[in-house]
């Protein structure tokens, strides 16, 4: 038994034996090249836009007040509703005025006998001064007063016109299309001429003016940018203007740029600039707060860049990793213009067939190497371009 046991325990320490000599060194790890995800730029053609904040105003607004002093003895509109240029809005009692419409057409007729009186009898000297049957110092009397009386009959004319135009001021007319507003006066009021009440006022709507602000700062970047050809302008002389409505709802019509104002606010630094819109079912009232986004001109260099792809450092300035040609990842300072989308415009640090980093940015840093593979939110255009092999070559980064 001894024996068995003895030859068991020496045959168990053969087979470890054999079985430590079968095993290899473990092997040492290698790092590997990290993967990113990139996005080739691409120039292309992109609409620039500005959003401004602005308030409606009507187009033509008409402040009635009497021209007459009287009592008010009717009111002939709806408050509230539409009214027609010469509608009657008020009738002033017209009693006074009527009266002396009759008085000043008397006169007039008084005045036009006499006339005729005086021309009659100058007519009738005419031939008697010839032969001294009357005086000449009789027919220039009598030519005088032929004058007089032809005086007197414009004059007698122009009041009796004076009167007229009074008694059509008792009816008060709208001057203006447009929208009533409340009543300031009822019946039995009483109105004096070019009061400072005004006793409704109208406002015509459709179209409708927005009033918007734009930093003077901000117009001449524009202004330059259009001069140097970065940008072109629209191919309508009239730029396009959207509207977007207090709820955030976007207004159906749109409307177009009229005119800029001539000077700057020296209070605000702004200019403001005037878009007419549509407004046929008055859902743009005056006064209302509303934003306007305008187009300002197209880019044709475009270069959109993925916000994802661009970070800031310290200072705050926007900066991208890009992989160049050797497949080594870069930093590149940007300079970007405003967001478009889920985009930023880039206008320096980077240029047409850089390679930049959108995903993995995480996994890389400055100098290191890394492969590429196409962004998954890339276009299959910019798929394509994204392998190191399809690349182009980098352009030089703008300083």
């Amino acid at each position: 038994m001894k024996n068995i046991t003895c030859r068991v325990a020496a045959l168990t320490t053969v087979l470890l034996g054999l079985a430590a000599c079968g095993k290899t060194a473990p092997e040492t790890p290698q790092a590997s090249t990290p993967e990113v995800g990139v996005v080739t730029l691409q120039t292309e053609s992109v609409a620039l836009s500005a959003e401004l904040p602005g308030r409606t105003t009507p187009t033509r607004i008409a402040e009635v007040r009497p021209q007459v002093n009287g009592i008010v003895k009717k009111r002939l509109f709806e408050e509230g509703g539409t009214v027609k240029a010469g509608e009657q809005l008020y009738q002033i009692d017209p009693a006074l005025y009527q009266a002396e419409l009759d008085s000043r057409r008397a006169a007039l007729a008084r005045a036009q006998a006499s006339a005729k009186s005086a021309a009659l009898l100058a007519d009738r000297y005419k031939p008697l001064v010839a032969s001294n049957a009357v005086s000449k110092q009789t027919f220039d009397d009598a030519i005088a007063a032929r004058d007089q009386a032809n005086a007197d009959v414009q004059s007698a004319r122009a009041a009796l016109e004076t009167a007229r135009i009074n008694t059509v001021y008792t009816r008060v007319l709208s001057p203006i299309d447009g929208i009533i507003g409340r009543s300031s006066v009822t019946e039995g009021a009483l109105v004096t001429a070019n009061q400072a009440n005004a006793l409704a006022t109208v406002q015509q709507i459709d179209p409708i003016y927005v009033d918007v602000t734009q930093s003077s700062v901000q117009r001449l970047a524009l202004q330059d940018a259009l001069a140097s050809g970065r940008l072109k302008g629209g191919a309508s002389g009239q730029a396009e203007v959207s509207l977007r409505l207090p709820d955030g709802s976007v207004y159906e019509q749109k409307g177009h740029l009229q005119f800029s104002e001539v000077t700057v606010d020296p209070g605000t630094g702004s200019v403001t600039l005037r878009a007419v819109f549509p407004n046929p079912k008055r859902r743009l009232l005056p006064g209302m707060f509303v934003h306007a986004r305008l187009q300002q001109g197209v880019d044709e260099q475009g270069l959109l860049v993925p916000q994802q792809g661009v970070t800031r450092n310290q200072r705050g300035e926007p900066t991208a990793l890009v992989l160049n040609a050797e497949n080594t990842v870069e930093l590149r300072v940007l300079r970007t213009d405003r967001a478009i989308g889920d985009k930023w415009l880039v206008t320096q640090g980077l240029a047409a067939g850089d390679r930049v980093i959108v995903e993995g940015v995480q996994r890389v840093r400055p100098g290191a190497k890394a492969s590429a593979v196409p962004a998954r939110q890339a276009s299959p255009a910019q798929a394509g371009a994204a392998a190191p092999a399809a690349a182009p070559a980098t352009a030089p980064a703008a300083n």
